[in-house]
């Protein structure tokens, strides 16, 4: 879905009470140039206000966000904590400060801020909104569900609170809640209802009736909409169609939302595909790695987008050793702060990194996800695009389980095709070539990997899966180190929270009728064409 999980640093009157006109126009222009990320602009003005007011409240929380947008998190949080003791109770510097501890892994430092952020808070609906969402990104569902209620006691008409309320309650599997609360934005209308609109549509459980199909196509013909709602709209329409089995409009709707959304994106297919060589012969020489024993804790689960990831994770999230964490950003952060450190990109490093530095990432890996395992041994870590790391988890946490989630190579494409992911996830998906090319990169490496560490990688077949799910789900326990338990077998029922596009879906028994590019026949030449491209 689009994320409305933005903070906006913000500068009321009511923030720059003490201040000379002078000071405050500055303050002002640096909180606007944030909002933008503007970062030089704002850094000029905070050079002004720093000499004119060097110890307001207001000036240290603008230069620590100022100095987080920078990534130099250790002077933020410094600069926070003057900007706390000048101002205690401050819920927007106590937001920041918690937004700064979950970005360094800190979680227990970060719900301190945030808990705190929510007391002070309490008639604030914007702050309440925004504190919700960064409890939302540590997985605290319920506690961000909270915030969202409260934001709109305050103020019902907030559709940002609306989304947050309704994402929330997806995740914690309350679905027709979920779907009620973006039927009630959609009654509401306003700027933020194509947004509704795309989310109740892609619970993927959830029908429209007769009305809602002819508001919904009404709304994606407005010729007013700007391409930010035509393309979710777009990917809504498609899906409506595909399920009235009318394949003709589908494809050709699919078609445009993409081609809209493709068009604000940069993607180079080439670029791509040579460094996916450059991981593939980085990682093909004599790399140190941690010690044997690190990582035990952690099963990576990975492919491409849509080829059944979540539901590999909620079986094994069944299990009563197993915490299911869902997709976490933290290796790719770990990778990306050693690449800042040495001041080169992933994986020119690689060959330069001893043993001792393998550890120490894993290490920090480890701590950073540490909150996952406080009720079970062992988590799961499903962010789909590690397929291009399993050379690093190798070397960093060499006794991770890592599974590879495979499903037919058509219908993973085709379904990331009807897919709009969140910005930055999946810019090779918004056309068929690219998308083809793509999954031909992850198939070439993902095979080589598994040729190189076929103890450590196991292959799950969706297909397989569906025909035998007993033999496929003890074997994958086996393959995890895990006793066989029943439960696993009836997955759908677990209780846990789950925060992607297939929540709902995978709180549902097995599918066997999922799948849906044949239906497309000769439409599928360009991708039938792409994927068979060598």
């Amino acid at each position: 879905m689009t994320s409305p999980h933005r903070s906006k640093p913000s500068a009321p009157n009511a923030r720059l009470r003490g201040l000379a006109p002078r000071t405050a126009a500055l303050l002002q222009d640096a909180a606007q140039r944030l909002d933008r990320n503007d970062l030089d602009g704002a850094e000029h003005a905070l050079t002004g206000a720093l000499a004119l007011a060097p110890a307001h409240a207001e000036t240290l929380r603008l230069h620590g966000l100022l100095e987080q947008r920078r990534g130099r998190r250790t002077e933020a949080e410094s600069i926070y904590r003057r900007a706390l003791e000048a101002r205690p109770d401050d819920a927007a510097i106590l937001l920041q400060l918690g937004e700064l501890e979950i970005d360094r892994g800190g979680t227990d430092a970060a719900l301190a801020a945030l808990h705190r952020a929510v007391e002070v808070a309490h008639a604030d609906a914007d702050l309440q909104f925004r504190v919700g969402v960064q409890l939302d990104r540590l997985g605290r569902h319920e506690e961000a569900l909270a915030c969202g209620r409260r934001a709109l006691q305050l103020a019902p008409a907030h559709p940002l609170a609306r989304l947050l309320t309704a994402r929330n309650l997806q995740a914690l599997g309350r679905i027709e809640e979920t779907a009620a609360e973006y039927r009630r934005l959609i009654a509401q209308g306003g700027p933020r209802a194509y947004q509704a609109w795309f989310s109740l549509v892609d619970l993927k459980t959830v029908r429209l009736d007769a009305k809602e199909v002819v508001a919904l196509e009404r709304l994606a013909a407005d010729p007013k909409l700007g391409d930010d709602a035509r393309g979710p709209l777009g990917f809504a329409l498609g899906k409506v169609y595909e399920d009235a089995a009318r394949y003709d409009d589908a494809f050709a709707v699919f078609a445009r939302a993409n081609a809209i959304v493709r068009r604000g994106l940069r993607w180079d297919a080439a670029a791509f595909s040579r460094e996916i060589d450059a991981i593939r012969v980085a990682f093909d020489g004599d790399v140190a790695q941690a010690p044997a024993d690190l990582g035990a804790e952690v099963v990576f689960v990975l492919g491409m987008p849509r080829s059944s990831t979540t539901l590999i994770e909620q079986i094994l999230a069944a299990h009563s050793q197993v915490e299911g964490a869902s997709e976490l950003p933290d290796l790719p952060a770990v990778l990306a702060q050693e690449s800042q450190r040495r001041g080169l990109a992933f994986p020119q490093w690689v060959g330069a990194a001893t043993a001792a530095d393998w550890e120490r990432l894993g290490r920090d890996y480890l701590a950073r996800t540490a909150r996952w395992r406080a009720r079970r041994p062992r988590s799961t870590d499903k962010l789909p695009n590690n397929w291009m790391l399993v050379g690093a988890i190798r070397a960093m946490l060499p006794a991770a389980k890592i599974v590879d989630c495979r499903r037919d190579a058509l219908e993973t494409c085709w379904s990331c095709y009807k897919q709009l992911f969140a910005p930055g996830r999946a810019n090779y998906s918004y056309d068929l070539a690219e998308l083809g090319a793509c999954w031909r990169d992850y198939d070439r490496l993902s095979r080589h990997w598994r040729k190189r560490w076929p103890q450590h990688l196991r292959a799950q077949d969706y297909a397989a899966l569906l025909d035998a799910p007993e033999r496929e789900i003890r074997a994958l326990l086996e393959f995890c180190g895990l006793p066989f338990e029943p439960g696993c077998l009836d997955f759908h029922a677990a209780s846990r929270d789950i925060r992607t596009a297939s929540a709902a879906q995978v709180r549902q028994p097995l599918q066997r009728d999922t799948a849906r590019a044949a239906k497309y026949g000769e439409r599928m030449a360009t991708l039938r064409t792409a994927l068979a491209d060598d």
